[in-house]
């Protein structure tokens, strides 16, 4: 542990402590469901869009999107640190968004999407766990900014 020579922590000391907050606790279950998610969503996207894009381009185009995100997220908790929960932060809202967008128009013009997304439903064929998940996300690293 790197301090000065009145006892106190150095930015250095304090930064690497503010980085391994966001994965520690809590947010391990966090780490480990957004890296179920980021697997998860990036397989059925890759395995979508190379054997059947034809079919619900939008669809699968979206799910990778989603893969995207999630690995983003993951990435930042990970990392830990300021910059990467506010980067965090922005991602998790922009999911929700995508998660409310996405499920709202899938129960009003089913039309749009022949195939699921992850967030089709507001992601019921994941349990509801997408709808959670950032929500979760943004209220952990809200507690972490004060940590």
């Amino acid at each position: 542990m790197s301090e000065t020579s009145t006892g106190s922590r150095t930015p250095e000391a304090a930064a690497g402590g503010a980085r391994r907050s966001l994965g520690t606790g809590p947010g391990r279950l966090l780490v480990a469901l957004y890296g179920v998610f980021t697997v998860a969503a990036a397989s059925r996207a890759a395995y979508q869009l190379i054997a059947q894009f034809d079919r619900a381009p939008l669809a699968y185009i979206l799910s990778a999107v989603s893969a995207a995100v999630y690995a983003f997220i993951l990435f930042s908790l990970v990392r830990g640190g300021e910059g990467a929960r506010r980067a965090a932060v922005v991602c998790c809202a922009l999911e929700l968004i995508g998660v409310l967008g996405v499920g709202t128009w899938t129960l009003v013009d089913r039309s749009a999407f022949p195939d699921a997304t992850v967030w089709s439903d507001f992601g019921m064929g994941y349990l509801f766990i997408p709808v959670f998940l950032p929500v979760t996300g943004l209220l952990w690293l809200r507690r972490a900014r004060r940590a």
